[in-house]
């Protein structure tokens, strides 16, 4: 009934701080972290923050252990509050900032923690029936905006005037020797949704954060002068350990853009920064081949070239070229993660040779449970399962018959911090994790995800259907920015948010163009799982932090 893919061995994993520990000093004049269009700090000053901050956290009574809140848009002093927190052997729960003050306040008090970084607007907004804070620092100055004994002031001005402004780098060694936890105790409670009614708060270990950290220093080695591009949320695991904890522990240089870029904005900081890889979400990519590469690579005169074994190779060789340079010109991986590239797209991108590879992850494996690099990288799959980890497929054959993705080893939480019973349906009775993900497994170890266990579609008939499968082509299509497929009644539908450039067209106009695409999308499509109808979907769908459409929203 399942599939074993390799050996799991209970390896010698470094603690990820002490890896970071070496680099802060190796790196201590060099820049860390930087606010895109405004500040940037050394590793020095980090290294200072941190200090004044362990002296607040010792002042107040906080101890090894207790639970630290962050919610705020990225910066580099989220970052730095962050790597405090960890240092001091704190337990970090960064909160989205999308979610509501209320939800916010609830999940500080869920996770029982004792000091908030965030936002005075945020502060300002939330419900103020926290019993178990003992200050609310300003996430953006250091300052107080709250103290429960009204002691912070007094102490965030005595830790000013006792810790210079920078350590000279003479003290580098003794500033950054820090006591480090043990590497399986608890190191952050990561939730996975804003709900106060039973929250899943992901727990997960130094162990987990380390074996991700050991894995991508080790498979994405930093240079020096390497430069990272940090735009997806730190409050989740992805955008936290691939776009800061990693690339910091490595010595590199982070640019955090705070809020979800426009796409032109996006294009002006990649050419500005020029980072070494680009970690993001399909839809990034998606949108840029669908706006500028794929209509022009679909000109007549083009396709009549493309179609000339010589005269492909040299325009793929130059469009390549252009994209590069589009990215900053220093790009040596894409890393794409949080769902599944189109299929007519990933072609595209393969051919003209995008150094790009897929991975896969779930915040209860902070966050890797499969890459490759994008040389060895396997068209359609998500990579390979990442080393000190074992994956097996819930079926009879795992080469051929669809079954549920599940693993064990160093990256797999604890479970959810206060709710055991989302935590023992987590696990198989013999202690797998369920990811919930169905799929296969080749002979070479890829992974290919077939869709999620909740999304599948049982036909009237007994075939089972995977609507991301169906979406992935859809989406490639003339005039479409997102689909989704939704069952009404064994009548499948697919609802659509228009592209762009398609907002204010003819709707009349765009009808025909969407029966079109839906005969053209059933000509590929086996009978039982063919579409009876396309709906516009008029201002698009709500997404989730990760960009992935908000499904249960919609039927």
């Amino acid at each position: 009934m399942e599939h074993h893919l390799s050996i799991l061995q209970k390896n010698f994993i470094r603690h990820y701080l002490a890896i970071l520990q070496r680099s802060m000093c190796k790196k201590w004049n060099c820049v860390a972290l930087s606010d895109y269009k405004g500040d940037s700090f050394t590793f020095a000053d980090v290294a200072t923050r941190i200090s004044k901050l362990h002296f607040i956290f010792d002042r107040l009574g906080v101890q090894p252990g207790d639970k630290i809140a962050l919610t705020a848009k990225n910066s580099a002093r989220w970052a730095t509050s962050f790597m405090a927190i960890a240092t001091y052997r704190g337990v970090a729960v960064p909160i989205l900032n999308d979610f509501t003050p209320e939800a916010v306040s609830g999940l500080v008090n869920h996770s029982e923690s004792v000091v908030l970084f965030t936002e005075a607007a945020t502060w300002n907004a939330m419900p103020k029936e926290l019993p178990n804070v003992l200050a609310v620092i300003d996430i953006d100055t250091f300052t107080a905006l709250y103290s429960k004994d009204d002691k912070l002031v007094d102490i965030i001005v005595e830790s000013e005037t006792t810790i210079p402004a920078v350590y000279p780098e003479s003290m580098k060694e003794a500033v950054t020797n820090y006591t480090l936890s043990d590497i399986d105790d608890l190191a952050i409670i990561n939730y996975t949704s804003g709900t106060t009614s039973s929250p899943k708060g992901v727990m997960l270990t130094v162990r987990n954060i380390s074996a991700n950290i050991e894995f991508a220093l080790s498979r994405i080695p930093i240079e020096d002068g390497d430069k990272t591009l940090s735009m997806l949320p730190m409050a989740h695991m992805y955008g936290m350990a691939f776009e800061f904890i990693y690339p910091l522990c490595g010595g590199g240089n982070i640019t955090f853009l705070g809020k979800t870029p426009t796409p032109t904005i996006l294009m002006q900081a990649l050419a500005e920064v020029k980072p070494y890889i680009l970690i993001t979400v399909p839809l990034v990519l998606e949108k840029i081949f669908k706006g500028k590469v794929m209509p022009t690579l679909q000109k007549p005169a083009l396709r009549i070239m493309t179609a000339i074994p010589g005269l492909r190779n040299i325009i793929y060789k130059k469009v390549r070229t252009q994209l590069m340079q589009v990215f900053g010109g220093n790009l040596r991986s894409i890393v794409l993660g949080g769902a599944a590239l189109s299929r007519p797209v990933e072609e595209v991108v393969r051919k003209i040779g995008l150094p790009y590879t897929v991975g896969y992850g779930m915040t209860e494996c902070a966050p890797l449970l499969g890459y490759s690099p994008w040389e060895s990288f396997r068209v359609g799959s998500c990579g390979r399962t990442t080393d000190n980890l074992e994956v097996r497929i819930d079926s009879e054959d795992a080469q051929r018959m669809v079954g549920e993705i599940q693993v064990r080893g160093d990256n797999v939480m604890q479970g959810y911090y206060r709710n055991p019973e989302a935590t023992a349906a987590a696990f198989t009775a013999d202690g797998w994790l369920r990811t919930g993900d169905l799929g296969i497994i080749d002979k070479q170890g890829n992974i290919f995800i077939k869709g999620r266990s909740k999304c599948m579609i049982l036909s009237a008939n007994g075939q089972n259907i995977y609507p991301e499968e169906i979406e992935s082509i859809l989406n490639s299509m003339p005039h479409v920015g997102e689909s989704l497929i939704v069952d009404r009644g064994h009548i499948f539908v697919a609802l659509v948010a228009l592209s762009p450039d398609d907002q204010k067209a003819d709707r009349e106009e765009i009808k025909a163009f969407m029966e079109q695409n839906r005969v053209e999308l059933n000509k590929v499509l086996p009978n039982y799982s063919q579409i009876s109808k396309i709906e516009i979907q008029e201002g698009g769908f709500e997404h989730t932090p990760k960009q992935s459409i908000k499904r249960f929203m919609y039927k």
